[in-house]
């Protein structure tokens, strides 16, 4: 079980950090590059989420990639205390 909670274990990171990871992550999709969004501190969930992000200036050809893009991201970062 100890070694489940230590693969699926989110990495910690501040703002700034995620602001960046995010930021490039969008500049790397060519639909994407032109995304504006923010992140945005929110109260832990069950699965260990304490940030969200708020996508705006979406072209609608571009929502889906963006959506997966934050998606994964948050699945790998928590925002550190």
């Amino acid at each position: 079980m100890r070694d489940l909670e230590t693969l699926f274990a989110k990495t910690p990171a501040s703002l700034d950090e995620i602001r960046i990871r995010v930021a490039r992550a969008l500049d790397r999709h060519p639909l994407c590059r032109d995304v504006q969004f923010d992140i945005v501190s929110t109260p832990r969930t069950r699965r260990g989420s304490n940030w969200t992000i708020s996508l705006q200036s979406v072209a609608p050809g571009a929502l889906w990639e963006a959506s997966d893009i934050v998606a994964d991201i948050q699945e790998a970062y928590e925002l550190a205390a």
